[in-house]
């Protein structure tokens, strides 16, 4: 019967194994403790939640008209922003990628500016794009292209490097230039997966963009905001049910696509 028990799932750790784990859940309940964990909380939340959904059931119908046109100004938002930021971030990942155009010593220094871009939260690029154009969907588009560049710059980089060098090495040989090779070879190759990270790109714009007019960048965020603000909530419950339908349909768009283009699995 010994021989027919199953293995063992973990190995029993060793000493240093054992310090680790101990160090990660002192990290984890450090972290709890700022955060402010509370049980008493937790467990007073539950009749609190019911009776907001008592409050905002069922969904207001007013303005939904107005309601529907600041969705509108925020899938422009998403769009317009996302479709300049994809276009802008093929150069810059032409300088991130390693052994593509240019040498190490610019790629990391790009790299870098796309690790920066990525650390800052787009409601961060908001604020500051309201220094330099003012209120409205003006800046949130600004900061939605910064926000794609960041994303989609870094992944078209890793998309052209781990093509098949093959094609570009043959044309090395010829003789040709790096742009060439990169324009006739690399790109082409690393195509299908640009499309697939654009999607995910635009799906993230979508998402970011409905919550920037929490900050006055335009969009359905404010009235998600002034909901909340003046207690009326049946109209907070209908923005946040218009923004669940709007992204999760733009996600099953991109996944449709995604597949297509990919093939199953992807």
């Amino acid at each position: 019967m010994s021989d027919l028990a199953p293995p063992a799932r973990f190995s029993r750790p060793g000493p240093g194994g054992f310090l680790g784990y101990v160090a990660v859940l002192l990290l984890v309940l450090w972290a709890m403790e700022g955060a402010g964990w509370s049980v008493e909380r937790l467990v007073a939340s539950p009749p609190k939640l019911a009776d907001f959904f008592a409050r905002a059931w069922p969904p207001s119908t007013h303005n939904l008209d107005r309601l529907a046109w600041k969705m509108v100004e925020t899938l422009q938002i998403a769009v317009a922003g996302a479709a300049i930021g994809i276009v802008l971030s093929v150069p810059v990942a032409l300088l991130a990628a390693r052994g593509v155009l240019v040498g190490r010593g610019v790629n990391w220094a790009v790299r870098t500016l796309l690790g920066f871009i990525r650390a800052v939260p787009d409601l961060a690029w908001a604020l500051v794009f309201f220094v330099a154009v003012g209120l409205g969907p003006f800046a949130g588009m600004l900061a939605i292209v910064i926000d794609t560049i960041g994303y989609c710059g870094r992944f078209f980089a890793d998309d052209m490097e781990n093509t098949d060098p093959g094609p570009a090495e043959a044309l090395g040989a010829t003789g040709a230039r790096r742009l060439d090779i990169a324009a006739c070879a690399t790109i082409p190759a690393a195509l299908p997966a640009f499309v697939s990270t654009s999607l995910f790109g635009l799906e993230k714009a979508v998402r970011s963009s409905t919550i920037l007019g929490l900050v006055g960048a335009g969009g359905i965020g404010i009235e998600l905001k002034v909901g909340f603000d003046l207690f009326d909530y049946p109209t907070a419950l209908t923005v946040i049910l218009m923004i669940a339908v709007v992204v999760i349909g733009v996600e099953q768009i991109g996944a449709l696509l995604r597949q297509k283009i990919m093939g199953p699995g992807r």
